[in-house]
């Protein structure tokens, strides 16, 4: 499933064009911060798999009103290295390549 062009935010990483998305609301547990902000990138030109980002912070929407940061493009260029060296291939087709950043993340409890 491709990233919707409406949303999507256009980085270049190593010469290659990607686009990336925040979710614009949360799901029920992020609002609640029971589990991190995620994102997705994908290849801008011809998708294939799709890199989800898990992020150690909270929903910038989520309804308790947690303190929270904003997902800048150096953090979407540094993740996106990050996956390619540890063997995401964007233009396969396949299953969401899942990028685990959220040590250091504390629930709602």
């Amino acid at each position: 499933m491709a990233l919707p062009k409406k949303g999507s935010r256009r980085i270049v990483v190593d010469g290659v064009p990607y686009r990336w998305r925040v979710r614009g609301r949360p799901t029920y547990d992020q609002g609640m911060g029971w589990s991190p902000l995620t994102y997705a990138v994908e290849k801008a030109e011809s998708p294939g798999t799709m890199l989800v980002v898990r992020t150690s912070q909270t929903h910038p929407s989520n309804w308790l009103d947690r303190q929270t940061t904003s997902v800048l493009p150096s953090h979407v260029a540094t993740a996106i290295q990050n996956a390619r060296t540890q063997g995401w291939i964007p233009e396969a087709p396949g299953s969401p390549y899942i990028l685990d950043q959220s040590q250091g993340f504390v629930p709602t409890p």
